[in-house]
């Protein structure tokens, strides 16, 4: 896919990469346009400032319906917001980072005993090769089915840190309840039954967990982190680095800076829920950025629908007023991954 030379470089960890700072891959450069990466707002007084909401409080019947119209305006006008008081103990947070920190530095030939094989992602690497112009992603990662339980392939799983299964074990427990507060939550912000998302996304819903490493990089406004997309799942959860600011989203035609808040976790809905909420709820343009000096690690989780179940709008989020705006689709991620390496948005082939 490269010119003379490139072609060795490319499916090398980023991590080596970044010893050879003069001599970057073009595979990973954005030649244009792409000075200012690093250059989004950080929201001011005169900004809507990103959400952030306390779960505790949607849990308390006193505050909940106020919560509740939180949460739907955060969904409707950002597609993300930051959650506080979720539950989780900061301790535990940090053990999570801790792991996967520990993984990132190990030699090579110790995480390549759970490298990916090609064309799956499953297991470390970084970014599979779509086409010839495709612009790749300024990480390595670990990208782990979770759940369902009898889906996992733990061949891919690291052993070392000794303690890193029973931590991804003990963290995709507490996401995973965690999820189920919030889609419950969003169904109730739109007078629905509290069960109508999950309900739509089936008894097996498959959860995938990723574990990302951005080396540092000398050109930090010509490489992204990841690349601008929308994410294909109902909904993310992405555990921030604690030190180092990268994630972005778009709205109204500006970037703005997702703030680091202590423990708190960025939850954003995908594209899948956007088309069972029939476009109510907006999955969020968002990118990871690079640090010219820091490296920055971060933990998603993502939860998908069942594989075997269609999504469509959801029937009572259909009128005269607000007619079907997306088709019925069946596996989207399987079609995801493509249009995302390829710098496309794969809901748009989903609109009618």
């Amino acid at each position: 896919m490269a010119e003379s030379g490139e072609e060795e470089i490319i499916g090398k960890p980023v991590q080596e990469l970044q010893l050879n700072p003069q001599n970057l891959p073009k595979s990973y450069m954005y030649e244009e346009g792409g000075a200012g990466f690093c250059d989004a707002l950080v929201p001011s007084q005169d900004d809507e400032l990103i959400p952030v909401l306390d779960l505790h409080l949607l849990s308390s019947p006193s505050t909940a319906q106020e919560e509740l119209a939180k949460l739907r305006h955060a969904l409707q006008s950002w597609g993300c917001f930051q959650a506080i008081n979720h539950g989780l103990e900061s301790s535990f947070l940090d053990k999570v980072r801790q792991v996967s920190k520990q993984f990132f530095q190990l030699p090579k030939e110790e995480k390549q005993k759970c490298a990916r094989e090609p064309n799956d992602v499953e297991g470390y690497g970084n970014d599979i090769i779509y086409s010839a112009n495709q612009r790749l992603d300024w990480t390595d990662r670990v990208y782990l089915k979770v759940l369902p339980e009898d889906t996992r392939k733990f061949k891919f799983w690291p052993q070392n840190p000794d303690d890193f299964r029973s931590t991804v074990l003990q963290y995709t427990e507490s996401i995973k309840m965690l999820s189920e507060v919030i889609l419950k939550a969003m169904a109730k912000s739109l007078n629905l039954e509290e069960d109508t998302f999950l309900n739509e996304c089936g008894e097996r819903c498959d959860a995938f967990l990723r574990f990302n490493y951005y080396p540092p990089c000398p050109m930090p406004d010509h490489v992204l982190g990841l690349k601008t997309h929308t994410d294909g799942s109902t909904i993310t959860f992405l555990l921030q680095d604690k030190e180092v600011e990268g994630f972005q989203v778009l709205k109204d035609d500006k970037w703005f800076k997702v703030p680091i808040i202590a423990d708190a976790l960025v939850i954003n809905v995908g594209d899948q829920i956007e088309i069972m909420s029939n476009g109510i709820f907006q999955s969020p343009l968002h990118r990871a950025v690079i640090n010219a000096e820091k490296a920055r690690l971060t933990v998603a989780m993502f939860f998908l629908p069942d594989s075997g179940k269609e999504i469509k709008p959801v029937d009572k989020l259909v009128n005269e007023s607000r007619p079907v705006l997306y088709r019925t689709v069946k596996n989207y991620v399987g079609i995801y991954f493509q249009h995302y390496q390829q710098g496309k948005r794969a809901i748009e082939a989903s609109k009618i």
